[in-house]
């Protein structure tokens, strides 16, 4: 039982629910007051640093939202199970929980290496992924700030294809697009809230992503959004250190060896 049975389907809610999630926590970010001893970078480098202005990040989140809603109504639309009386037979929390993990591991792989790839192939990084890296200093809005061509490979792919392996049902995607919505856009924030569960149980977290994000960890920290699996087995795994700035907050430095 799900509080939406009766108004919507869980297909319907699997394309509509993370977009939705997406401006919630999103928004939740922007409209905290500044809260300068907690964040990564200034609010000065946030305005002189990043290469686009809010405005054209809100319509190119729009527009990857767009193409991510028409692609899971066909995806639900060949995958959907329903019986002939109406109903999608649920499995068990234990088995939903394994399709969880399977899902985010699957969603991990795919980004890691269609990421990296659009760092090493020069050309897909300068017209493609280097459309992302204009926010130089993240902010939680711009999470899925990216070129619509990256934005279908790389997420709504990705999104796609961990559904389907994990064999999960609509209903079970919908926590789970939700949660990856939600993790994705925490690792944007540029904020180290305490008591942030997901610097507390993932190594993936704000401060590891922002790494990526400076130009000198460009070429470490690829994966996203869960785990650092695959950085730490292929040698782009980047260690840092959170040191205090003495007018507030953090910043987030690579570890020397």
């Amino acid at each position: 039982m799900v509080f939406w049975e009766g108004y919507a389907s869980d297909e319907t809610m699997g394309t509509f629910a993370p977009l939705v999630v997406y401006w919630l926590y999103a928004g939740f970010y922007q409209l905290l007051p500044p809260l300068d001893k907690y964040r990564l970078h200034t609010r000065t480098e946030e305005n002189e640093k990043n290469l686009v202005p809010l405005g054209s990040v809100i319509k190119g989140v729009l527009l990857q939202q767009f193409v991510q809603a028409v692609v899971a109504e066909l995806l639900f639309l060949v995958t959907s199970n329903t019986s002939s009386s109406g109903e999608v037979v649920q499995p068990s929390l234990t088995v939903q929980a394994v399709q969880f993990v399977i899902a985010m591991l699957v969603m991990d792989t795919w980004q890691y290496f269609v990421h990296r790839y659009m760092h090493l192939n020069k050309f897909l990084y300068r017209h493609v992924h280097s459309q992302h890296h204009k926010l130089v200093v993240p902010y939680a809005i711009g999470a899925l700030y990216n070129h619509p061509l990256e934005g279908l490979l790389l997420d709504t792919f990705g999104g796609a294809i961990s559904f389907l392996v994990s064999g999960m049902t609509a209903r079970t995607a919908v926590f789970f697009f939700c949660f990856a919505v939600i993790k994705t856009v925490d690792d944007h924030c540029g904020l180290r809230l305490p008591g942030n569960i997901f610097h507390l149980l993932f190594q993936n977290n704000t401060a590891y992503h922002d790494i990526h994000h400076q130009l000198q960890g460009t070429k470490f920290n690829y994966s996203q959004p869960f785990f650092p699996l695959w950085d730490k087995l292929l040698g782009t795994y980047a260690a840092y250190t959170l040191v205090k700035r003495p007018e507030g907050g953090y910043e987030a430095r690579l570890k020397k060896d």
